[in-house]
């Protein structure tokens, strides 16, 4: 169950950050593959999160996919739209892992019964 929960946290992540991704391309909503795919793939970030909640409380679960999605949207940023990224950036993206793991290291886990 605690792993089933980490594995829909992990996959809601990546629909965020490949929804994040479209939205340069969506150029304000006027493009309609680009504008479906994010729409598609933040739907499913959600529905993801929602089996998530059954295990992870929603404070540490909304730390991790806030906290992971902004350091791999930086990443792909860099790579895919070659923005650039500073040492400050670098920092800061070390401490958001370090606070990720520290949540997910003390987090007081839940299991529930119904699932």
């Amino acid at each position: 169950m605690f792993l089933n929960s980490y594995l829909m946290l992990a996959l809601g992540i990546l629909f965020e950050v490949a929804g994040t991704m479209l939205l340069p391309l969506s150029q304000n909503f006027t493009k309609i593959l680009p504008t479906a795919g994010l729409a598609v793939f933040y739907m499913a970030s959600f529905y993801c999160l929602t089996f998530s909640l059954r295990v992870i409380p929603i404070g540490v679960l909304y730390a991790t996919w806030s906290g992971m999605g902004i350091f791999l949207i930086t990443i792909f940023g860099y790579f895919i739209y070659r923005q650039s990224v500073n040492w400050q950036t670098i920092l800061g993206l070390c401490l958001i892992i370090i606070g990720v793991i520290l949540v997910n290291s003390f987090a007081e886990l839940h299991s529930d019964s119904s699932a």
